[in-house]
């Protein structure tokens, strides 16, 4: 199909601006494409900075916690140390209780009294057992003697029978004032016949 030539004219003199036109909103489109695409981005750059910065205040707190947490610590090891130090001042006591009882297993030989007095200048309390109780901390693992099931402390005296059970007691708790003479049996093995209590 064939255009009168006057018609063909008119169209072809009017091509080049109306591409122009259409050329110039495609730019117009890139442009706005590139505008929105940057303001996205320094949107994300915004987003992103301010995660930085969370992270940043999250760790500081941690980090904070951590520091305070290993000063609490220190001071529960130096704390520690200390008590070990002071059990140590009281060590002549468990070592006697300890000579006292794995010394002689068989109970044969033992001395009749045993002296776990602690100096004032070693405890700083006297060798009465309620200012022990309230003036010295009492060792967990120290072990316990006598009827009342107390640390040792003060003058005791062994039980003669080697199988007894309790073997050493405190003078007050079972009626004695000072040494006793010969065989000495607490209450318990007493009453037991001779050849259950040894010679």
């Amino acid at each position: 199909m064939s255009f009168p030539d006057e018609f063909q004219a008119i169209d072809l003199e009017a091509l080049p601006s109306i591409l122009q036109r259409k050329y110039s909103l495609l730019r117009d489109l890139d442009k706005s494409l590139q505008d929105e695409a940057l303001e996205e981005q320094k949107h994300a750059i915004r987003i992103a900075d301010e995660k930085v910065a969370l992270a940043a205040q999250a760790y500081d707190l941690v980090d904070t916690h951590i520091q305070h947490l290993d000063q609490y610590l220190k001071k529960i090891d130096e704390d520690l140390r200390q008590r070990d130090n002071v059990a140590a001042t009281t060590s002549p006591v468990l070592t006697l209780a300890k000579a006292g009882r794995s010394g002689d297993s068989s109970g044969r030989g033992r001395k009749k009294t045993r002296l776990a007095k602690v100096t004032a200048a070693a405890a700083g309390a006297s060798t009465n057992p309620t200012s022990m109780e309230l003036d010295l901390p009492v060792d967990p693992n120290e072990p316990t003697y006598c009827f009342c099931n107390q640390v040792s402390y003060g003058e005791m005296v062994a039980c003669d029978n080697p199988d007894c059970k309790i073997e050493w007691f405190h003078y007050a708790c079972v009626g004695l004032k000072e040494q006793p003479k010969g065989k000495w049996y607490c209450s318990d093995c007493a009453g037991l016949p001779k050849r259950k209590r040894g010679k």
